[in-house]
């Protein structure tokens, strides 16, 4: 039991979370082809009732998922992930028709979503996008669905709002390219953010909702260390109207921060989960295997890098933890703990999937073999979502944006 005040109901379910991943999660996780789309998984996620309950937890509840899942099946994990990586602009930013259009199917695993950020030259720097959402001029300016009217900033440069003017566009096409974007080319909606004003950095991109069959739209696989499903997109013009569109024009930066903010601290559960494997794995693995006259786990230095891995798992867990705690809360501080969370927690499943590597020996590196896998898969939580080295500049600057108030108070 980690040494946080986790309710008795909590910690039953994480037992039982753990148990439906082993039991009949990685059956169908074994079955699904590598780099591809597991629809038998979502589906099966979606008949427990998982998927849903993206959109109906808070952030710890998130975490507990993620973590319980990934400890058994990091297959499962990363589906559930993504599914809520993709919608949850959806859920979060939607208009009711957008949500009772997809979230249903999305919930149920029938769907398949994607966060389309990443382009080949804006990875972690996302303000500097360059796929393009091109207005077609000469047509009317869209509703919100309040009576209002919307629009993009004027592209002339004086700030005035396109919803006022009498030619403001209603309907873009996006030209372009993504690149690194999970679930894609297979996905069936993807919320992909394209810049609507240039030169605006980061105050000049628009969120839309871009459902997969719409003309111009193509993709490719990309084959991955680890094989999760990660692709490219095209846009060849692809058509987008008021409707697609996710919050507001020109505020898409706000709706991808937002996910970020919420899904950081998850990914930093999700490498604690494989942190928290391949732990339980070394501990079993030592405590059992002859050696020098005697077991493994006699050895100081040995008992010594287990407790190390211990530790260093039990500090990550608690820090995952308090920042989703932190997101429940409302607390204005999330962004610093959910850089805080994500970075130590992948930076310490890397250093505990190694030494487990390390303990076991050559065995680990063997195909098939529970480390190997992980060893895979451990790798690319520290540069997505924003890798490492951002996530010591957000914590920076937010620990000086803090020290800045405290003195002016």
């Amino acid at each position: 039991m980690p040494a946080f005040s986790l309710e008795p109901d909590r910690i039953a379910w994480c037992a039982e979370l753990r148990a439906l991943a082993a039991g009949r999660l990685r059956p169908l996780a074994e079955k699904g082809a590598p780099g591809r789309v597991n629809r038998s998984l979502l589906a099966e996620l979606g008949r427990l009732g998982l998927l849903e309950r993206l959109f109906t937890s808070g952030a710890l509840d998130l975490c507990l998922m993620r973590e319980s899942l990934a400890r058994s099946c990091t297959e499962a994990e990363t589906a559930l992930a993504l599914q809520g990586l993709g919608a949850h602009p959806v859920h979060a930013h939607g208009t009711p028709a957008q949500r009772a259009r997809w979230l249903p199917a999305v919930a149920a695993g029938e769907a398949v979503a994607a966060f389309a950020l990443s382009e080949p030259g804006a990875g972690s720097d996302a303000a500097a996008l360059a796929l393009r959402a091109e207005p077609e001029t000469g047509t009317a300016p869209e509703a919100d669905g309040r009576g209002e009217q919307r629009g993009t900033t004027a592209p002339d440069g004086t700030g005035g709002s396109l919803a006022a003017r009498p030619d403001g566009p209603r309907r873009w096409r996006l030209t372009g390219t993504k690149c690194w974007i999970s679930n894609a080319p297979e996905a069936d909606l993807y919320t992909v953010f394209a810049r609507t004003t240039p030169g605006a950095g980061a105050r000049g991109v628009t969120a839309f909702l871009v459902p997969a069959d719409r003309p111009g739209l193509t993709g490719s696989a990309l084959e991955m260390l680890s094989p999760h499903p990660v692709g490219t997109l095209d846009f060849d013009g692809v058509p987008v109207t008021g409707d697609d569109v996710l919050g507001e024009p020109d505020r898409g930066f706000r709706v991808a921060m937002g996910t970020l903010n919420l899904f950081r601290p998850s990914v930093g559960a999700f490498a604690v989960g494989m942190a928290q494997a391949a732990l339980e794995a070394t501990v079993a693995h030592t405590a059992r295997r002859d050696a020098f006259g005697g077991r493994l786990s006699d050895l100081q230095a040995v008992a010594h890098r287990v407790a190390e891995m211990s530790l260093r798992t039990e500090a990550a867990r608690l820090m995952v933890y308090a920042a989703a705690t932190a997101y429940d809360a409302g607390d204005p501080d999330v962004p610093r703990r959910s850089a805080m969370a994500k970075l130590l927690a992948t930076e310490t499943a890397q250093y505990v999937v190694d030494a487990a590597v390390q303990l076991h020996g050559a065995r680990a590196l063997c195909r098939g073999h529970l480390l190997e896998h992980l060893y895979r898969e451990v790798r690319a939580p520290r540069i997505y979502e924003g890798a490492s080295e951002v996530q010591r500049s957000i914590i920076a600057k937010e620990t000086y944006a803090r020290l800045t108030t405290e003195e002016a108070l």
